[in-house]
């Protein structure tokens, strides 16, 4: 190995994000090492240096990928976890195998678990013997990554090691800024629940409500989450960083680039599609508005957001949408 398992980085997952950060990595002389379970993803990423994601971009030689999850384990000891929500539980199963309490991980998977609204660190800790985790989360798109555009991201941990390592690995002058904290609730929760939140500005965008509604409908769901992420523990201040608004910006995005699953459902539901959702963005929204009924919070924006899409009411009489932010306090 050219480098120690000290300086490599671990990315469970070849995806978009995953690919798209050992990238940037790799053309800062980082070591990186992919793990995917499947063997044409990892041939393609060592043999032509290419990637799906990104079939017009030639990889730097320093990324590697393998399907080997114990080799995975035994090269890196920093995991940076970056794989769907949905699939996150049986790829963490599987990592739990190879991996000991040696390990730190943190993980990029800006929603909740697949099912109800477990945070991801906890998943962690439930099928791995990890003991040191936390969270990145922040406005940093694959595309901007791949393309070396300056970013930033937040790294929450309670561990010092883990923001002190997550620094010393993950930060590129002048390309990756990365700030460092303790509020891992606050990381998780801000960073799902913008999700969810991204779905109403998609709906007002799709009802052509107008730039100053659209405005009030964003602070409102900032000021709104913050509230909820209180109550859960959280600090109010991480909804309104990178996490929480930072991401409602750029999921909510008109930019076809930058455009997000859950600012699509929000068009979708104007014109009466997207019903029933079962996307990160809708189960962010149920999980939300679950967590708000149990500690008794008015969370009026949510409660809206999830009756739409439950078919209670129509997304073309969503001026109650606007009507519920404008009376929210």
């Amino acid at each position: 190995m050219p480098q120690s398992t000290q300086d490599t980085i671990g990315i469970v997952g070849a995806g978009a994000f995953g690919v798209a950060l050992a990238a940037m990595l790799g053309r800062a002389g980082r070591n990186t090492l992919l793990w995917s379970q499947r063997q044409d993803v990892v041939d393609k990423i060592n043999g032509e240096h290419r990637c799906s994601s990104f079939p017009d971009v030639e990889l730097p030689a320093t990324i590697r990928a393998s399907t080997d999850v114990e080799e995975f384990a035994d090269t890196a000891r920093f995991l940076v976890v970056a794989v769907s929500s949905e699939t996150v539980r049986e790829r963490l199963r599987v990592l739990g195998t190879a991996v000991t309490g040696r390990h730190l991980a943190v993980h990029a998977i800006g929603a909740f678990g697949p099912q109800g609204d477990m945070r991801v660190s906890r998943i962690i800790s439930q099928e791995t013997p990890i003991l040191r985790t936390g969270v990145i989360a922040g406005p940093s798109m694959a595309k901007d990554l791949m393309a070396g555009s300056g970013t930033s991201l937040v790294c929450a941990s309670e561990f010092d090691e883990v923001t002190r390592e997550a620094r010393r690995l993950l930060e590129v002058p002048s390309i990756m800024r990365l700030y460092t904290g303790r509020d891992v609730i606050g990381a998780e929760l801000a960073s799902a629940l913008s999700g969810a939140y991204t779905i109403a500005i998609g709906l007002a965008d799709g009802l052509g409500v107008g730039i100053g509604t659209r405005a009030v409908l964003i602070t409102r769901a900032a000021r709104e989450m913050s509230k909820l992420g209180s109550a859960m523990g959280a600090s109010s201040e991480t909804f309104f960083g990178l996490a929480g608004l930072g991401n409602l910006l750029v999921r909510s995005s008109v930019q076809g680039e930058h455009r997000s699953p859950s600012y699509s459902l929000g068009l979708d539901l104007v014109s009466g599609n997207g019903m029933g959702s079962h996307g990160e963005g809708s189960r962010a929204a149920r999980a939300g508005l679950r967590m708000a009924s149990a500690v008794g919070l008015r969370v009026p924006v949510l409660a809206t957001i999830v009756r739409i899409l439950d078919g209670e009411i129509e997304a073309a009489a969503a001026a109650e949408l606007v009507k519920t932010v404008a009376e929210s306090e």
